[in-house]
């Protein structure tokens, strides 16, 4: 039996635990007020089938049962969950989400046999201690970033990285779809999107640097009806899911697929393919009318797919070369009054901003979207370090807080060769256990608009699954504490007491099947010389 003092992330209060408590078994009913059938659903499908439980509706106030239900007297996302000998366990969310959390939190209540897929000792009555935990977020924004756009993730495993979110409390997933080196979204009305833009015809193996290629073509992408799974999927673990179309820059999948979209005045788009390396593109959309009539016919039907309030631009790294030398943009320059190429960037990006915005939605973009002027509304997201997030939030601003300093988890997680691609900065478990959200010197008033955090999973260097496993496990529970616990300041915090409770935590995800980089690093017989990048310390990020 596990306790509340067990938990990752770590809970607000835990009052217990002692030795008497509640027995869960074949004979444990499952009550459930209005409002709470989403956790009903996961308890029966998920903890049911793990622990061999059926979890049969009863009455509310059957002994020994399992109950859920809201409270209006609880903040949204918290819930009190209490464990009594003579009653059972009880679950009170806020809001159904704070239901669900608290769902959560009984499952690592009751080992890691509870994080399987199927029963491993069926008949076994699985006992969880007396005790009541009171718990909520910190933050109302806990995100993962999954670029599937670099190397395709299939649809089944975007699911189980909802799970895995769902495990660790997080609530955004924030979903890069298009890139220099595929577009993973099918838009109807433009199909050569994807029967062009979502295949390359071979792959640079690990960093930008590197000598080694794949050879073999990659691609792949999500049908209209696998968007519309992902998302209910997602809202059935209250996990919004964050679409970002990339522009203008990062779109040569694009351009390849439509030529008409580049700046066909300085440079033969017909022979542009999809990318096939690393790095800052020089191939961005021109800036015409018609690019923007394509891109509204994009965000169209990405609005019926997407429910989620904010919808992600990108807008970073936009080389303006190729527009200083095209005639038509520089015509364009002059038409609107605008401040040279920058000023064309956030014409650009600030017509997408008042389209959504008429349309219900709110614009987030990357950092860079600042430097134009933005509508009130828009947000951003902080990823240059702190700096973005800080005049943001000066400027009244909703900021995500994702720099790369921090919670780039493609980045090297020792200093040394073995990692199996050691670029970017050096960040230990420690380390982003360590990370603050809110930037130094902000008011009150300016902390308020720090939505939360999100840790970003860039896949240059991940080619497969278990690479994304390997840079994202342990590093991810960290992060879910980070942004869920009401942590002391980063110099005050426990992470001896988290590396013991990490331990429990293990367990869970061995038996979740999630290929974590081992403790202490991996043994020398896994290790592999660091041939594909080189280990420098603020290697530029690979985007």
């Amino acid at each position: 039996m596990t306790s509340g003092n067990e938990i990752i992330p770590a809970p607000r209060a835990v009052e217990g635990p002692t030795r008497c408590g509640v027995l869960l078994d074949d004979s444990t009913v499952l009550w459930a007020a209005p409002g709470t059938g989403s956790t009903e659903r996961w308890l029966r499908a998920t903890l049911g089938a793990a622990l061999g439980l059926p979890l049969p509706p009863g009455p509310a106030e059957a002994r020994g049962g399992v109950r859920l239900l809201l409270d209006d007297t609880l903040e949204p996302e918290s819930y009190r969950l209490s464990v009594i000998a003579d009653r059972g366990v009880e679950i009170r969310g806020g809001d159904p989400a704070g239901v669900f959390w608290g769902a959560q939190t009984l499952r690592q209540l009751l080992g890691p046999e509870a994080f399987r897929r199927a029963p491993v000792r069926p008949g076994t009555r699985y006992g969880v201690p007396h005790q009541i935990i009171e718990d909520g977020p910190r933050f109302p924004w806990r995100g993962l970033l999954l670029d599937v756009a670099r190397h395709f993730m299939p649809k089944e495993g975007v699911l189980r990285y909802l799970d895995l979110m769902a495990a660790h409390k997080l609530n955004v997933l924030h979903l890069h779809l298009t890139d220099d080196q595929g577009w993973r979204v099918e838009i109807e009305r433009h199909p050569r999107l994807t029967e062009v833009g979502s295949w390359r015809s071979r792959t640079k193996f690990g960093h930008r640097a590197s000598p080694l290629w794949d050879e073999r073509p990659h691609g792949g992408f999500y049908t209209q009806d696998d968007i519309r799974e992902i998302v209910a999927y997602a809202a059935e673990r209250h996990i919004t899911v964050v679409p970002e179309i990339d522009v203008p820059g990062h779109s040569q999948a694009a351009i390849a697929a439509y030529p008409e979209l580049g700046n066909t005045d300085v440079v033969d788009t017909r022979s542009l393919s999809v990318w096939d390396t690393w790095g800052i593109n020089p191939n961005v959309l021109a800036p015409t009318d018609n690019t923007l009539r394509f891109y509204e016919d994009v965000f169209e039907e990405i609005l019926a797919l997407f429910p989620s309030e904010f919808v992600h631009v990108g807008g970073d790294e936009c080389p303006k070369e190729q527009w200083r030398d095209s005639p038509t943009a520089q015509a364009r320059i002059r038409e609107l009054g605008l401040a040279g190429e920058d000023g064309l960037q956030a014409w650009f990006v600030g017509h997408f901003d008042t389209w959504l915005a008429a349309r219900g939605r709110r614009l987030i973009g990357w950092d860079e979207i600042l430097e134009g002027g933005l509508a009130d509304g828009a947000a951003v997201s902080s990823w240059r370090g702190y700096a973005g997030g800080i005049a943001a939030a000066r400027a009244g601003h909703d900021v995500v807080m994702c720099p790369e300093q921090h919670v780039y988890l493609d980045h090297r997680q020792d200093g040394g060769a073995e990692e199996p691609v050691p670029i970017g900065y050096v960040r230990t478990l420690e380390d982003v256990y360590r990370f603050e959200p809110v930037p130094p010197g902000l008011t009150p008033e300016e902390a308020a608009h720090v939505l939360g955090a999100q840790a970003n999973v860039w896949t240059e260097a991940m080619e497969d699954p278990a690479r994304v496993d390997y840079q994202v496990f342990p590093r991810l529970a960290a992060f879910a504490e980070v942004a869920w616990s009401r942590l002391p300041a980063p110099e005050r915090r426990d992470f001896a007491g988290f590396e013991r409770r990490m331990v429990a935590h293990y367990e869970r995800l061995d038996a979740l099947g999630v290929g974590y980089r081992p403790p202490g690093g991996p043994k020398p017989w896994q290790k592999r010389p660091g041939v594909l990048g080189r280990p420098i310390e603020g290697t530029p990020p690979m985007r």
